[in-house]
């Protein structure tokens, strides 16, 4: 996969044209359920980011966090009429599998180089939302028993996991990156921001403390998995 921050070369993007065609016909023989055909194309993708009409793809956070859904979504847009609908909905809005997979299997699948880079993913963005939104609970608790309203949440949020306000976080991130005047933040900037604070927790904070960290935004997100799907995550036993 290109690595992010490099601009995809003609041959990549005719091997992601390639690659979308095997796939249709995968999936329209039938031969496979069309989650395998979908993984299978995953695996070999070779774009890290990419434009589509108006839409801007990234798909590797940092140059070392892959987020797959993202890339299926993509991809998902190509099955349109040759997948059930519900299904691609379940996994995209839910992230809830059509079938039963293994861990190992999805590792077989992705490939190790993306597997690892999943793995990246579901630690320093997914386990950080939620460990942001474990503390700002937490604050919100406090606030209420007893009785401060000074100072704005999300500043004590992340003063109390980083070490500074929301406003020095995304001035420190903007200076490393794209400097940028206003405060609105797109998505997939937003991605990157939740990316760069995990992997400025991990400087910032001493081992034991990002240890029990992580292990609290895990806790949540596997709450709120299971309180939203009544299984297991991502459908992976």
């Amino acid at each position: 996969m290109a690595q992010a921050g490099t601009r995809a070369g003609p041959d990549l993007h005719r091997q992601a044209q390639a690659i979308i065609a095997e796939m249709r016909e995968t999936v329209a023989a039938g031969q496979e359920h069309w989650l395998i055909g979908l993984l299978e194309a995953i695996g070999r993708w070779p774009l890290a980011q990419e434009q589509v009409g108006d839409r801007t793809y990234s798909y590797l956070i940092g140059g070392e966090a892959f987020d797959w859904l993202l890339l299926a979504e993509r991809l998902c847009d190509e099955l349109e009429g040759l997948i059930p609908h519900e299904e691609s909905e379940a996994l995209l809005f839910h992230r809830r599998l059509p079938l039963e997979l293994r861990e190992e299997d999805l590792r077989h699948h992705l490939g190790t180089a993306k597997y690892r880079a999943h793995l990246n993913f579901l630690y320093g963005v997914r386990v950080e939302e939620a460990l942001q939104l474990a503390v700002q609970e937490e604050v919100h608790k406090e606030r209420l028993s007893r009785i401060w309203e000074n100072g704005h949440v999300d500043d004590e949020v992340c003063r109390r996991i980083y070490g500074a306000t929301r406003a020095e976080l995304v001035q420190a991130f903007r200076s490393q990156h794209s400097p940028c005047a206003t405060d609105y933040m797109s998505l997939a900037e937003l991605t990157e921001f939740t990316y760069w604070l995990f992997r400025h927790r991990l400087n910032y904070a001493d081992p034991a403390r990002v240890a029990s960290d992580t292990r609290k935004g895990l806790a949540l997100l596997e709450r709120l998995e299971a309180r939203a799907r009544g299984a297991d995550p991502l459908g992976l036993r």
